[in-house]
């Protein structure tokens, strides 16, 4: 496959903007380990290669055991995730998801019990943005 287009070079002020929401979520409260299990979760999904690869190895950079992140897939039967970190990926799953039922009422009242309201739509914000930057990789074939 050959990268149809580079959006940076083309459209600099969308990507610029993408780069805005970055700093936004650097700056919030989530757990970097989380966010990038959040966004290796939505990556794989959405079959976004790079972005797999990307956040695979910044876990691993941030001390993520390579056993979690090979369990990710089924994070439902594994052991090895916190209840904070299955909420969220609850989260990514319904939000990635969003026309299956989208963020149901259940989970977000299970959120309730590990985040709080700041924290709830800093992970709503972070799940959006990788499903972006999931969007932009897959349709313009950006390699790993």
């Amino acid at each position: 496959m050959k990268t149809r287009l580079q959006i940076r070079r083309l459209e600099p002020g969308a990507y610029d903007a993408m780069m805005a929401m970055e700093k936004y979520i650097d700056s919030a409260t989530i757990q970097p380990a989380l966010s990038e299990l959040i966004r290796l979760r939505a990556s794989q999904i959405n079959g976004c290669a790079y972005c797999i690869e990307m956040h695979s190895l910044a876990a691993l950079k941030l001390g993520e055991s390579q056993r979690k992140l090979f369990a990710i897939t089924a994070w439902k039967e594994s052991p090895l995730f916190s209840d904070e970190e299955r909420v969220a990926l609850t989260m990514t799953e319904e939000i990635t998801h969003i026309s299956a039922e989208g963020m149901t009422e259940s989970t977000f009242q299970e959120a309730k019990k590990y985040f709080n309201e700041h924290e709830i739509a800093q992970l709503i914000m972070l799940i959006s943005l990788i499903n972006v930057w999931n969007r932009i990789a897959i349709s313009t074939h950006m390699h790993h």
